[in-house]
């Protein structure tokens, strides 16, 4: 077992382990950590706990300090050159006339670096823009271009539910969303239905999932030869909530009689497959 704390750097982001380095640190308070990024304030949201060794990446780097009141004055001041730095940046951008969307600056904790997060539909040539930046910020300048699942969650917004967007909400990191989830809920495969402000899958089709698996595996499928109490015949259509089954029997072909799951008896079942054209519709929804 080792001891650690958790520290997140945004207010919906990924945690991070770090040795609490024999301090006692709770949550909510502010430590001073060392990141790949550079030296580091964050905010501590798992306090001293003790994990498998096999769930954390051995060596842990140990925190610093707890955030002191001078601290948290720095940070303030960086949020504020982080607005300067972006309205400075949008006027480069506009004077070198690239094809990017500013999304976000940061600014880590020790002033070594600025970090600015764009959106672009093509790849851009920013190497003139980085030499302005840094002749005004006289720092390290890093531009990074990111995909939309992630503008979407530095920008946040209301999803089609009519709630704010999970990814800005709660979900620290994405989770991996596929078509085969939707075409196994029985969703409509309308790029419209099943994708989300970011152009991208649904992150909720996600949530159910693990419980469709567990009524997948209890339910007859669609094509699938079951035995019924009027003889045996292939489904046709499967309600997965109800367990209720449309069957279209072998001796009469013109009927069709519902059934549910727990009064027939499987004899084969069928798989549930994309065909090449949804795969091909559809492929572009699941890139990140």
């Amino acid at each position: 077992m080792t001891e650690i704390i958790g520290v997140r750097f945004k207010s919906i982001g990924k945690i991070y382990y770090f040795s609490p380095n024999k301090l006692k640190i709770d949550t909510d308070s502010h430590v001073i950590v060392e990141t790949a990024r550079g030296v580091e304030c964050g905010e501590v949201v798992i306090g001293n706990r003790l994990v498998e060794d096999n769930e954390i990446n051995a060596p842990l780097k140990p925190v610093i300090r707890i955030a002191t009141p001078d601290d948290i004055k720095i940070v303030e001041k960086n949020r504020i050159k982080e607005k300067d730095a972006f309205a400075i940046c949008e006027e480069k951008i506009a004077h070198h006339k690239l094809n990017m969307n500013l999304i976000d600056v940061e600014c880590t904790f020790d002033n070594n670096k600025l970090l600015f997060y764009f959106s672009s539909e093509t790849r851009v040539d920013f190497r003139e823009l980085v030499k302005d930046l840094a002749a005004v910020f006289r720092t390290r300048i890093e531009l990074r271009q990111i995909g939309v699942r992630d503008e979407a969650k530095l920008l946040g917004g209301l999803g089609v539910c009519g709630r704010p967007f999970c990814c800005k909400s709660f979900l620290g990191e994405f989770v991996p969303v596929s078509i085969k989830m939707a075409k196994e809920q029985g969703l409509s495969l309308n790029p419209a239905k099943i994708s989300g402000s970011c152009g991208r899958l649904m992150c909720c089709l996600k949530y159910e999932q693990n419980a469709y698996d567990e009524l997948l595996r209890i339910t007859p499928k669609v094509g699938a030869f079951v035995k019924t109490a009027d003889g045996n015949g292939h489904v046709e259509d499967v309600n997965l909530i109800t367990g209720l089954l449309k069957v279209r029997l072998n001796n009469k072909e013109d009927v069709v009689n519902s059934y549910n799951r727990n009064d027939v008896v499987l004899i084969k079942d069928a798989v549930i497959r994309l065909n090449s054209d949804e795969i091909n519709a559809l492929k572009a929804l699941e890139d990140k």
